[in-house]
């Protein structure tokens, strides 16, 4: 973390620095006590800047690598161990320890005192600074240091809820003059708590080495493309690629890439949540899966949504949407919103496909890849299922394909042959065993680039 610090630092002309002492300091507090990601702030990025914006960019350098989801995994394991955190002071008088069971009858009379786990280099603490920085103004409400992050202000909360409205809008108008508009639609931005952070940081513990593997693996070929020269996987081209025949797609050339041609690839990954997905471990494999799919875009660069669904939570609203992440809202925090997915109730997946595929139609990326996860056939009232459900999906599929989106059908549940049938085996991902769902989906979407 700290060489990553460095080098960004260097990259963005942040003038300050944070070396080996800083780093000896920030152990020290963390053996203390301290919170390992609250200390890093106040022992080594307030070390490098100060300035909100400049620290926006040390926590992306963080982020897009994975070090902050393994720096809590690491507050995580501390938390289980007993801190030595306390120093012992022999004292000339008795003291009645009457109300403890001491094991050892000969031990020394003492009291523990506590180290402040915020103690600075020159062993003062930063307690008191921060105290004289959150007194209450005139008006009783409490005063922030610009270095502590305050609560939602006003302005960001309407902010938040206009784009809110803004994507409730939009999935409207593109379910206007199907056969969905009398559906009433609501879409969802998610919030996450402590215990969203700590589920993530659980299931992405495993993972992300994983997927810090397949991205070192990818990223090559990603900057072969950015770069001047020839772009794979193409239908025609100048160049003939022989190691692509075996895939099977048609895509065995290569062609020129001008510089200024935007990235290749953006993914959509739609989640069903229909109360089956509660079953068999289904999904905490979904998330799984959604967390690796999403840890790999951040890492390779490349832009990602992330949708739930489902239907008929009330007769005010008959379908669901959960915005994860967003094309037009990237946020860091993003990953923690996806611990919010869950089995809920029904499925209307061919307004849901249609809503995000609009959205992939739109991008100016070359190749637009749509992935549902799905463990059963379509059914919500008062009639969406059988083969009035499956012929609604099969067009949403033709329409969009020919507008430049590819589907991909990742099943995970008993209904795989149906699935199948409605996709078509081209289509179609059979991820029957879920220990091995994220790595397979990941690599699926590297061989897209």
């Amino acid at each position: 973390m700290i060489l990553l610090l460095d080098k960004t630092a260097r990259a963005n002309a942040i003038k300050g620095v944070a070396g080996m002492r800083s780093f000896f300091y920030w152990a020290d507090a963390i053996a203390s006590g301290a919170s390992a990601k609250q200390s890093l702030y106040h022992k080594i990025i307030y070390k490098i800047t100060t300035d909100s914006e400049e620290i926006r960019l040390l926590e992306e350098a963080l982020i897009q690598q994975g070090l902050f989801a393994s720096l809590e995994a690491v507050s995580l394991e501390l938390k289980k161990r007993e801190s030595p955190d306390a120093i012992e002071i022999k004292t000339s008088g008795e003291i009645d320890d009457t109300a403890f069971d001491m094991d050892n009858g000969l031990a020394e009379k003492g009291i523990a005192l506590k180290k402040s786990a915020d103690s600075d280099d020159n062993g003062s603490s930063y307690m008191a600074d921060d105290f004289a920085h959150t007194k209450t103004s005139t008006s009783g409400a409490p005063r922030y240091h610009q270095a502590n992050p305050a609560p939602l202000q006003e302005d960001e909360k309407q902010k938040e809820r206009d784009f809110r409205k803004k994507l409730n809008q939009a999935a409207r108008e593109v379910v206007a003059d199907s056969i969905h508009k009398k559906v009433k639609l609501i879409v969802h931005r998610p919030d996450y708590d402590q215990e969203d952070q700590q589920e993530y940081v659980r299931l992405s513990k495993e993972l992300m080495p994983i997927v810090q593997q397949l991205a070192r693996k990818t990223l090559p070929y990603l900057e072969h493309e950015l770069a001047s020269d020839f772009s794979r996987n193409r239908y025609y081209g100048s160049k003939f690629q022989a190691d692509s025949v075996a895939y099977r797609d048609y895509k065995y050339f290569a062609k020129k890439r001008p510089p200024s041609e935007s990235p290749s690839l953006v993914v959509g990954l739609r989640v069903d949540e229909s109360a089956s997905m509660s079953a068999f471990g289904r999904l905490e494999a979904a998330k799984r899966a959604v967390i690796a799919v999403y840890e790999f875009c951040q890492l390779c660069q490349i832009p990602v949504l992330i949708f739930g669904d489902t239907a008929d939570v009330s007769r005010l609203e008959q379908m669901s949407i959960f915005a994860y992440v967003d094309l037009d809202k990237p946020d860091a925090s993003d990953r923690f919103r996806l611990m919010q997915i869950r089995a809920r109730s029904n499925n209307r997946d061919g307004m849901a496909l249609r809503i995000m595929a609009e959205r992939l139609a739109a991008c100016p990326q070359q190749t637009k890849l749509l992935i549902s996860i799905s463990d059963g056939q379509p059914k919500a009232m008062d009639d969406y299922t059988g083969s009035y459900a499956v012929a609604d999906m099969k067009q949403t599929i033709q329409e969009y394909e020919r507008k430049g989106v590819a589907f991909l059908a990742a099943a995970i549940g008993q209904d795989k042959e149906v699935i199948s049938g409605i996709y078509g085996k081209e289509r179609f991902l059979d991820m029957t065993n879920l220990h091995e769902f994220p790595a397979k989906l990941v690599r699926m979407i590297a061989r897209y680039l």
